[in-house]
């Protein structure tokens, strides 16, 4: 809201500011971006650009400011904060106005709305989403989602249960949310950043109204999109969010595409993480995930659709067998894969290069690179692809050549464009009459002066003459001192220099206003050329979008075709059976990282007979290794890839559930057995009997006896209620005992050779359990002194002696407290000793059993 002090400038500012509160207002002002206020004060902040001020009336204002030139940079920074940025230009001639010159926001830039490549991974969608629905009852929400940069539009409905899983699926970089939403309790944690908008906005009634006016229809029936209040309201809100900040882009958004319930696996936070299928756990270069293993796209959009199908996994065994057909056509021709390849190596980013089109933001080398990406396009769709795959075929039925945008983009642009069409030089000859009669002139007038310095020097008889140019003075003769007495009369002084004398004369002049002039008419008419061509590309837009989605799900799968084959993966047997059977199986990462070692291939099979495997094994023996090994061989079998095995057998399962470690929720103060039990308790509660479920230890982060009996109660219940596929990797050997009572649980254990007193991981999975666990061996191994492990393994011996004594062959408890009149082992009197007694080392990892030594230690010392 203006005051009555206010210059006009800052009335205009505060006028268009109510207009944008949610962003930082670039307020063009001459050769600058100009933050004023609150803004000023906060965009200095994050910028660390200076904080001044400018006269406002009887105050003063404050202010920081940007030159024009230096933007891009600038907003790179603010949206890599996650802050939205509106740019308000000067829509006027300053010279021509009337009093302020008009000023209006032309874009908003936020975190999902960035087009800039220097914001963008090439081989990442960046979504926006809008979420609506009824949080306070719960029950189902619709998602909308858009990538701004090449044009996609999806819309999905699901339960509000599921929402922030579905949301770290997606992987959006900024989410709309219905500003009540701001107080929910209930609301879940989204990652990426949050953008509040009226309620009135994720309205279904506004959505179905948006949609018909942004796509030009009558009605949403030829969508085929459920008519779902949640669905149509998020739809809603995402395309008039993008109308308002881009407007001119929203032009490129493709119609939305409902991905039906049922379609794709839900994969929690969990999962995403501990299966390390896009990020890696450590967070760190050092890791590698499952997409850096299988990604050998050749083109970005092809990168992009493998990361989207590897977080979001088939459940419908259709969509599954045909993907896989089309991965083994590809295998097992080899010619035709390498044909495929190497015409994808010359196929650009068409998606986002299309949508750059339509923004009006193409350069000339945009242009080119699109020809470049048609020109291989013939010779694709000449292969025979299809012989054995239907999806190949369709792909291949769908290479549109475009010949006539090639046509076009070959005749207009040179194919030496600059990078912008202000440095000259873009259009071709022969493609407009005008511009090559100016480019005429100009040349002859370049020539005229090119053969002035010879004419001058015979005519002067000064040899050293030269013809010369610069920005100030233009053309110029330039005459040594020693020669200024052979300087002729019609020659006039323009610059000094300490050894010679610059001239011009009326012929030279005459002649450089015809090449400046020819110049000016140049780059006006090249710049209008370049906008017509640039608008009948833009005609082609559906067409390219089209052929992109066609070239990126070849690229997968002669990615996914060209990593079996090198890897020595085997297509797997897919159905709707319950059982999972892996022959020779191996870890997809693991084992390219293994330069110096062979990978130890493990056999394994989950089926109604056997649906429970209890896995034990010392540390470091691999236990976690073949958990995620599982998960990962049933994750590439739904996207539709090979996998790395001998032989495998996979029922489609309807979710993937892991729980491995609790690292990552210590910082937020809930204990290592809360989190344990929060993760374990989303399991029981989502797991169905087609349901693949992973664990990796329960109950380390209480007593020994009370994470017994919740891993014992657990595992009982997977078993009989529910009846889910699942490894359970422990280092309670009592789970073994339960074989003798649960019909469907197997035990297995990845072997160990003892040699002496050191033992060796043979890696390898065996039928049986563990009969120890190996810890003080393991300590070893880690590098404690010897001192230590000798002394650990006596203080072993004489515990389990004890134990053994005390708790016979039955149901293991507690050990009774020690009868006061009785001399024990460990004199009661000596608190090191007795935090020793208590040690249940067979339940201690490495990491632990190194932390209690240096607190033993310490209090041994003081």
């Amino acid at each position: 809201m203006s005051t009555f002090s206010d210059t006009p400038l800052m009335q205009q500012w505060r006028e268009i500011k109510s207009r944008h509160p949610d962003s930082l207002l670039f307020f063009r002002v001459g050769d600058f971006y100009e933050l004023f206020f609150q803004d000023a004060e906060e965009g200095a902040k994050l910028l660390d650009i200076a904080l001044t001020s400018r006269n406002n009336g009887s105050s003063r204002a404050p202010l920081a400011g940007i030159p024009v030139h230096a933007l891009d940079g600038y907003l790179e920074r603010l949206v890599r904060l996650g802050r939205r940025v509106s740019i308000c230009e000067q829509v006027e001639n300053p010279a021509e106005a009337k009093g302020i010159v008009r000023r209006e926001v032309v874009e908003t830039i936020s975190p999902g709305t960035a087009l800039s490549d220097a914001l963008l991974d090439a081989r990442r969608n960046n979504y926006l989403a809008a979420v609506a629905g009824d949080p306070v009852r719960g029950g189902r929400v619709g998602i909308a989602v858009a990538d701004l940069s090449t044009g996609e539009v999806r819309v999905e409905i699901g339960p509000w249960s599921e929402l922030a899983d579905r949301l770290g699926q997606i992987e959006p970089a900024e989410v709309l949310l219905p500003r009540s939403w701001e107080v929910l309790e209930n609301l879940p944690a989204i990652h990426g950043s949050l953008t509040y908008l009226g309620d009135w906005s994720f309205e279904s009634s506004h959505g179905r109204e948006e949609l018909r006016r942004h796509y030009g229809v009558h009605n949403l029936d030829g969508f085929g999109l459920p008519d779902d209040s949640a669905l149509l309201g998020a739809a809603g809100a995402l395309v008039s969010y993008l109308a308002e900040t881009q407007p001119h882009v929203c032009a490129a958004l493709r119609p939305p595409r409902a991905v039906a319930i049922g379609e794709e696996m839900p994969l929690d936070e969990m999962t995403r993480r501990n299966l390390e299928l896009v990020e890696p756990l450590s967070g760190g270069p050092e890791g590698r995930t499952l997409l850096d293993i299988l990604d050998a796209a050749l083109t970005p959009m092809g990168g992009r659709l493998l990361r989207r199908w590897l977080l979001a996994p088939l459940i419908r065994l259709e969509p599954i067998v045909a993907r896989q057909s089309a991965v083994r056509e590809l295998v097992e021709e080899v010619d035709l894969r390498k044909a495929v390849r190497l015409r994808l190596k010359g196929v650009r980013d068409l998606e986002r290069l299309a949508v750059k089109v339509a923004a009006g933001r193409s350069t000339p080398r945009d242009l080119l690179a699109i020809r470049a990406s048609l020109e291989p396009v013939p010779g694709i769709a000449e292969l025979p692809l299809g012989s054995t795959s239907p999806l190949l075929g369709e792909i291949r039925e769908g290479l549109d050549p475009l010949t006539e945008l090639t046509g076009l983009i070959s005749s207009a642009i040179a194919d030496d464009a600059p990078p912008t069409v202000s440095d000259g030089g873009v259009i071709n000859a022969g493609f407009d009459a005008r511009l090559d009669e100016i480019r005429s002139i100009r040349d002859g007038a370049i020539e005229w002066i090119a053969k002035l310095q010879t004419r001058e020097r015979q005519r002067t008889g000064i040899s050293s003459l030269k013809v010369g140019f610069n920005k100030v003075f233009g053309y110029y003769l330039e005459v040594t001192r020693a020669n200024l007495d052979r300087v002729p009369d019609d020659f006039q002084r323009r610059q000094t220099l300490a050894n010679a004398e610059r001239y011009i004369t009326p012929e030279l002049k005459e002649w450089e206003e015809k090449i400046l002039g020819a110049e000016d008419r140049l780059l006006a008419l090249e710049g209008k050329l370049f906008e017509d061509v640039r608008r009948q590309v833009a005609t082609f837009i559906e067409r390219l979008q089209s052929l992109a989605e066609s070239l990126a799900m070849l690229d997968v799968f002669a990615a996914l075709a060209e990593v079996a084959v090198h890897a020595d993966y085997t297509c797997p047997e897919v159905d709707e059976g319950y059982g999972i059977e892996i022959r020779g199986g191996r870890h997809p990462v693991v084992e390219t990282m293994m330069p110096r070692e062979e990978f130890i291939p493990n056999d394994l099979c989950l089926d109604e007979a056997g649906r429970i495997i209890i896995l034990t094994g010392p540390n470091m023996a691999g236990k976690s290794t073949i958990l995620r090994q599982v998960g990962l061989i049933s994750v590439l079998a739904q996207v539709g890839s090979f996998v790395p095995a001998r032989s495998a057998r996979i029922g489609v399962a309807d979710r993937i559930f892991t729980r491995v470690g609790a690292s990552d929720n210590l910082v937020r103060g809930r204990s290592t057995f809360m989190v344990e039990m929060t993760e374990t308790a989303a399991i029981l509660n989502g797991a169905t009997e087609r349901s693949l479920v992973l664990l990796d230890e329960i109950g380390r982060g209480t007593s020994t006896w009370d994470g017994l009996s919740v891993a014992t109660a657990v595992t009982e219940y997977l078993h009989d209620r529910i009846r889910a596929k699942t490894i359970f990797a422990t280092h309670y050997h009592e789970l073994t005992e339960l074989s003798e009572r649960l019909d469907a649980l197997a035990n297995f254990s990845v072997a160990v050779k003892e040699e002496g007193e050191s033992i060796v991981f043979v890696r390898s999975l065996v039928k049986g359990g563990a009969d120890r666990s190996y810890g003080v061996e393991v300590a070893r191994l880690a590098g404690l002194p010897t001192e230590v492990t000798n002394r650990a393994r006596e203080l072993l011996l004489e515990l389990e002696r004890d134990g053994s004594r005390r708790s016979g062959k039955g149901a293991r408890r507690e050990p009774a407290p020690p009868d006061p009149n009785q001399l024990g082992l460990f004199p009661a009197t000596h608190p090191v000793l007795a935090r020793i007694s208590k040690i249940d080392v067979e339940q201690m990892t490495p990491i632990e059993a190194l932390n209690l030594l240096a607190e033993l230690v310490a209090q041994a010392r003081s």
